[in-house]
């Protein structure tokens, strides 16, 4: 917008355009009303103090309004940009809540785990009492049926000795 720079210089340089914009519009005027056939040698001359003060009146009244309505942009493009910040820090705040979350169930589930894991060991030491237990019982049965083997076969070897025994001996000859 031209309407930034526009201070006392600004404003001579803007009526400057404003007059040529002026001759322009009425060289143009000058051109639709004559005939293409025929030639215009009529000229209007606009006195340059009025174009002056027209220009000046003319910046007057929307000069401050544009003004105005710069600044207002200004503080909204400003507003907008701590809007922005202030989202992104939320944007931020939440994603460390979730990444606590995340760490919150994996806390959960290591204990979890964990008191699975105790669980396990404690049945592990109950299974090995037990199969201690039944190696024990298991080593003395089979002490026992090794002893009764050997109560049997004992037993059997006095049988065939008291028959031997009892088997009638030939007399022997002298």
């Amino acid at each position: 917008m031209e309407v930034e720079g526009m201070d006392e210089e600004g404003t001579s340089s803007h009526s400057g355009h404003l007059h040529r914009r002026a001759e322009d519009l009425q060289k143009t005027q000058q051109d639709s009303e004559c005939p293409e056939s025929s030639t215009c040698v009529e000229n209007v001359y606009v006195d340059k103090k009025a174009v002056d003060k027209l220009t000046e009146g003319l910046l007057s009244h929307y000069l401050p309004d544009l003004q105005n309505s710069k600044r207002a942009l200004q503080e909204l493009t400003q507003n907008q940009l701590i809007l922005l910040d202030t989202l992104d820090q939320e944007v931020t705040k939440f994603r460390e809540c979730n990444t606590l979350l995340d760490l919150n169930s994996l806390f959960t589930e290591a204990k979890f785990y964990h008191n699975k894991l105790v669980s396990i060991r404690k049945e592990m030491i109950l299974l090995h009492e037990k199969t201690t237990k039944l190696k024990k019982r298991a080593l003395k049965l089979q002490q026992q049926k090794q002893k009764e083997v050997l109560e049997k076969e004992q037993q059997r070897e006095k049988e065939l000795e008291r028959e031997r025994q009892l088997i009638a001996k030939p007399a022997k000859r002298t």
